[in-house]
């Protein structure tokens, strides 16, 4: 039988309803073959798919759903949602009501026993639940997706993946120092990088939604996961200013930075700490123009002549070309340690192996 858009639909029997599959194209024009239409059920049977009404008292007695019984269509129904927005668009897509879309979410919510939405006012952003959800729900459909066009053109295995995170206070030009050997180890990586707080990171790193995560810093032994830090190396840092304020103050260096414009990382960053340390012990007080938490904010805070600014010194030659700025002078007794921070005590994926067998024998050297 065929649909209005003429895409031939087969019906297979589950349980004990029938489910219409179809193929339908989502918003960046991939094809997914999934169910278009809501299991038809038994008369008596309650709209939220037999389940009838949970108290949370009960809900919270329910178990959670296994492989075996997680409804991967309702899943399928939130991953749209949650990509498209809203509800209201999820249904071009889908090519089911709203109502439809609505009363499946539900019953997700309650086989999970957790909601998956969260109102904002008017609109409805995803729970912290969600975001757990959707992460998992879209490594599967575009997996899925990516296998069924694979066998289609008969090519080889799937590029494979690599998911980091990456602590908000690494600097950028290091963090792309630290995961170029990746990329030359398999040219075909699919690397995701989500960047956020160290701990944060490291909680997503618990439940495997992240192979590793890079940081300036070792994940604290106070968090409730247990994690393995893998020192890739250190360095100290370089100073670095404008043409004409590296001309001013690289005379007397380091005696010319008491007074002199800084720009410093805001006080939650060990940079920071590290370097209030080292101004202390050498009798130093820059004039703090200003604190910024972005690193490359700061970085072209600095290449418009707001202030002097510090970064590694293994992309001080980056730096320069990047920001078109001089150095001032090198602070080598200023560290900055850096760490693959991973769930397992021996690194095990390929590509991380490979970032710091390269970081440890040829960056920080």
């Amino acid at each position: 039988m065929s649909d209005s858009n003429g895409a031939q639909r087969d019906l297979r029997r589950e349980g004990q309803g029938v489910i219409a599959t179809g193929t339908f194209r989502v918003s960046d024009g991939s094809v997914v073959r999934g169910d278009n239409h809501a299991t038809a059920r038994r008369a008596g049977d309650s709209d939220d798919g037999g389940s009838g009404s949970l108290t949370p008292g009960i809900r919270s007695r329910m178990a959670l759903p296994t492989l075996t019984t997680l409804n991967f269509q309702h899943l399928l129904y939130f991953w749209v949602v949650a990509r498209e927005g809203s509800i209201a668009s999820a249904t071009s897509v889908l090519h089911l009501t709203q109502p439809t879309i609505s009363s499946q979410l539900k019953v997700l919510e309650r086989s999970l026993g957790a909601e998956l939405f969260v109102r904002r006012g008017r609109s409805r952003t995803l729970s912290e639940t969600g975001q757990l959800v959707f992460r998992y729900a879209d490594d599967m459909f575009r997996t899925g997706r990516e296998l069924t066009e694979a066998l289609s053109r008969g090519e080889s295995p799937a590029p494979a993946r690599l998911a980091v995170g990456i602590s908000d206070s690494l600097p950028k030009l290091t963090t792309w120092r630290i995961l170029k050997p990746a990329l030359d180890f398999a040219p075909r990586l699919r690397l995701t990088c989500r960047i956020d707080k160290t701990d944060r990171l490291v909680a997503d790193l618990a439940v495997h939604a992240l192979d590793v995560v890079l940081s300036d810093a070792p994940a604290s032994p106070m968090l409730p996961v247990r994690a393995f830090n893998h020192l890739l190396g250190e360095c100290g840092v370089t100073v670095f200013a404008t043409a004409a304020l590296a001309a001013k103050y690289r005379r007397r260096f380091p005696k010319s930075l008491d007074g002199s414009p800084f720009l410093l990382p805001t006080q939650n960053t060990v940079l920071r700490r590290n370097l209030d340390a080292w101004f202390i012990s050498q009798e130093l007080a820059p004039n703090i123009v200003a604190e910024v938490e972005d690193v490359a904010i700061l970085q072209v805070f600095g290449q418009h002549g707001l202030g002097l600014f510090v970064a590694p010194t293994v992309v001080e030659a980056q730096i320069r070309r990047h920001y078109g700025v001089r150095v001032v002078g090198r602070l080598p007794d200023v560290r900055e340690s850096f760490y693959a921070i991973s769930v397992d005590r021996k690194l095990v994926h390929p590509a991380v192996i490979a970032i710091t067998d390269a970081a440890r024998r040829r960056l920080f050297v």
